[in-house]
């Protein structure tokens, strides 16, 4: 009689190995899943630091003054300025920066066709700017730029405020705040703050 009786002790051994294995596959693929969204954070992590560290080292600075240049006693019809790298910066391509000029009443971009840019004591060939670099840009401001109408003689007049907000493609935009003088002599250069 004791050959028929059941007997479940040795299958209680088979079981948890099976449910031990069951979760040791489990917590594998488990970690396998955590890992790899961890290194996709900081997989994304590292490429938002280096993009900033790109955008960051290719900041443009002004360096010197502001001018205008009379057209009348009381309008300009450019605006001029020197720009370098920031201290570290990388290499900036002029040929891709767009320029802003805005008042109360209007704003016009201008992009790097329409102005005139000239690097000072070239290190490389090219509209490239480099480190120890300078460029002398002059905005014309009565030049029609992609169907917008020329400045008027009412929109930049004496005492006016301005913006020139220069915009490379990398990086942020560097905003050059003016005041205008009070008083001009056509055709007379006058450097404003």
């Amino acid at each position: 009689m004791n050959s028929l009786k059941h007997n479940d002790e040795g299958f209680t051994g088979l079981e948890a190995a099976i449910v031990l294995i069951a979760f040791v596959v489990v917590a594998a693929v488990f970690s396998y899943v955590v890992l790899g969204a961890g290194f996709f954070t900081t997989q994304k992590a590292q490429e938002s630091v280096h993009t900033g560290v790109q955008q960051a080292t290719s900041a443009l600075e002004p360096s010197g003054p502001v001018t205008v240049r009379a057209k009348t006693t009381d309008t300009v019809d450019n605006v001029s300025f020197y720009l370098q790298l920031a201290a570290g910066g990388a290499p900036v391509d002029m040929g891709t920066i767009s320029y802003t000029v805005s008042t109360n009443d209007r704003v016009s971009t201008y992009n790097s066709t329409v102005v005139n840019l000239v690097i000072l004591n070239p290190v490389t060939p090219g509209n490239s700017l480099e480190p120890r670099e300078m460029a002398f840009v002059t905005i014309p401001l009565g030049v029609a730029v992609g169907g917008n109408a020329e400045w008027s003689n009412t929109e930049l007049t004496v005492n006016d405020k301005f913006i020139v907000e220069v915009k490379p493609s990398i990086g942020a935009a560097l905003p050059i705040s003016r005041t205008m003088p009070l008083g001009m002599t056509p055709l007379t250069y006058y450097e404003v703050f």
